[in-house]
């Protein structure tokens, strides 16, 4: 019978560049989201109020959250310098390649809780500009989204706080409520089922 003797080879850089490679591909989408939010807010692309809002230049609308936006994705982007490639000595020496997982790991963790605020507030701006389109509908599961959201946090009028509105979205993308109110679309759609 032979013994096993652990030689202590075990190596983090695998999870860390996956991590690494996981925060930039979080990271582009909310990029992306910032970017149509933008144009939603621009009333030169969506041909809706700037800001989204009745009286733009008395009330703000959208302009402080699209700038929320702005700097999460900023933040998000300098989350993305790869961790795996940094190493510092540890352990007397004896670890002279560290990969530097667990910062790649809590990395992804902000990143993704910055992605889930970024959409909240692209969610909360697409359910506004939505109203400037009634009495139109839309699809049915964006139906069933706007109805959610707006059972939580009422429509945008006169300039108002934000922070209880996207925290209130964040929390139902969190605890999956958004995708609840779409999933039973999806099964019937040839794409997904």
């Amino acid at each position: 019978k032979a013994d096993i003797i652990s030689a202590g080879n075990f190596h983090g850089e695998y999870p860390a560049k996956a991590l690494d490679y996981l925060t930039i591909g979080i990271h582009e989408l909310g990029n992306m989201r910032e970017r149509r939010l933008e144009r939603l807010c621009n009333p030169s692309c969506s041909n809706l109020p700037a800001f989204l809002v009745e009286s733009p230049g008395v009330n703000s609308g959208f302009m402080i959250p699209h700038c929320t936006s702005a700097a999460l994705v900023s933040e998000n982007k300098t989350l993305c310098f790869p961790s795996s490639a940094d190493t510092q000595t540890t352990s007397a020496g004896k670890e002279d390649h560290v990969s530097m997982g667990g910062w790649s790991a809590r990395k992804a963790l902000k990143v993704v809780e910055n992605l889930e605020n970024v959409l909240a507030i692209e969610l909360l701006a697409a359910c506004q500009a939505l109203e400037f389109k009634r009495p139109h509908r839309t699809t049915e599961p964006l139906e069933q989204v706007y109805a959610l959201v707006r059972s939580k946090v009422p429509s945008f009028v006169k300039d108002r706080a934000f922070t209880p509105d996207i925290q209130s979205v964040q929390k139902m993308i969190a605890d999956n409520q958004i995708w609840e109110a779409v999933a039973k679309y999806l099964d019937s759609d040839p794409l997904f089922g």
